[in-house]
């Protein structure tokens, strides 16, 4: 294998999370949050959490490296990175660098994680009082232009006039989700499932997007741990390898006033070929997806652009029959999403890839040999990765 590709060199070895609340209503704090979900994952991989000397994390998340190895009684720490950028965008690249961090011997064991307490520091997803405004806010708030919904509801609303693509595509994935989420104990929309009549009597957000169509906001934290995969046998859970990663941004994606030149887009169109790359394998080989899911339309668009099908096919092939597990064509987000199981920035996608591919999936997916883990979807940068099994290496 390349030296420069991270294919086969690293695994997943232990998994973990914290139960999951509605935003502001976890009792504990953040830090305390990011620890339980720490040791639940080296309780996963049977490890003394002793052991870690590295951390990996992303959209400026609060809980210290340092602080975190001194909480945790580490005899040193060696690692600790954080990725650019706000929101989701970065959850499958704080993986891929903690994955680079074992591969080249910054250190030996890496947990990649995100923790979130709205009720401590406030919600992500609410616009609050701004006394001055600069940057791309300088053109959109004078014209109400104020919250994400807002802002990626015209690029959705672009790419469905100029595919032809109808309301009920992006339906398809909101009821997956939920369809998902009702076989999930963990998930905060179990009990509470959702039918298209639902849907579509749901109040409007920003059109295309119905209520539906939006991520919930969450508290609670989760966790994965990654050593060599020489190692990797030695610890109680069956490995699951690293086959590619990925992140970036299209060419001037992130031109101010919404000026990109590919406007209608996920930002996935020089990303996912890098990842497919890396990984030596195409879209047929992946069995199972889970997409960050901000807004359900920016699915639809990471979906496209990682090969799946092409815009003029998105009518039908997303329908709630092709995207559910086992037998769907493609399952789609397999333990409720950010839409019905938490919204932990998307870093829940990837413990939820890490079970289909060791087969512990609440909704198992016929093929999980290769799961694709989509981050932030028409954010910059975005990320992604591919996850599979001894098998496929």
């Amino acid at each position: 294998m390349s030296s420069r590709s991270l294919k086969g060199r690293v695994a997943v070895i232990g998994v973990g999370e914290t139960r999951y609340y509605k935003h502001g209503q976890s009792p504990d704090a953040e830090f305390k949050l990011a620890l339980q979900a720490i040791l639940a994952a080296c309780q996963d991989a049977g490890m003394d959490p002793r052991k870690i000397d590295g951390f990996a994390s992303y959209s400026d998340d609060r809980s210290d490296a340092t602080r975190l190895a001194t909480a945790l009684g580490l005899p040193r720490l060696r690692s600790a990175t954080m990725q650019w950028g706000g929101g989701g965008g970065g959850c499958c690249a704080a993986v891929a660098n903690a994955a680079a961090a074992v591969a080249t011997g910054q250190a030996d064991c890496v947990v990649a994680f995100r923790s979130l307490a709205q009720g401590q520091f406030g919600r992500f997803g609410q616009t609050g009082g701004i006394a001055t405004v600069g940057g791309e806010k300088s053109y959109l708030m004078p014209y109400g232009v104020l919250s994400p919904p807002q802002r990626f509801a015209m690029r959705v609303r672009r790419y469905m006039h100029e595919h032809g693509i109808r309301q009920e595509a992006l339906c398809a994935i909101a009821l997956a989700s939920y369809h998902h989420a009702q076989a999930n104990p963990r998930a905060v929309m179990h009990g509470k499932p959702l039918d298209a009549e639902s849907y579509y009597a749901s109040r409007w957000i920003a059109e295309p997007f119905h209520l539906f169509d939006c991520c919930m906001e969450n508290d609670g934290a989760a966790a994965v741990v990654l050593v060599d995969a020489e190692r990797a046998r030695d610890f109680a859970q069956k490995p699951v390898y690293l086959l590619g990663a990925a992140a970036g941004s299209d060419f001037r994606f992130g031109a101010s006033a919404h000026n990109s030149p590919a406007y209608a887009s996920a930002n996935f169109g020089t990303v996912a070929p890098d990842l497919y790359r890396m990984a030596g394998i195409t879209p047929k080989d992946v069995g199972v997806v889970q997409s960050y899911e901000n807004f359900t339309g920016g699915v639809l668009m990471a979906l496209v652009e990682h090969g799946f099908f092409s815009p003029e096919e998105a009518n039908e092939f997303l329908t709630l029959e092709n995207l559910v597990a086992p037998s769907g064509r493609l399952p789609l987000n397999t333990s409720g999403g950010n839409l019905a199981e938490c919204y932990m920035h998307g870093f829940e996608l990837i413990l939820e890839a890490v079970r289909q591919v060791r087969g512990t999936s609440t909704s198992q997916a016929a093929r999980s040999d290769v799961a694709l883990v989509v981050g932030g979807p028409m954010v910059s940068p975005v990320s992604n990765l591919l996850l599979g099994s001894e098998a496929v290496l």
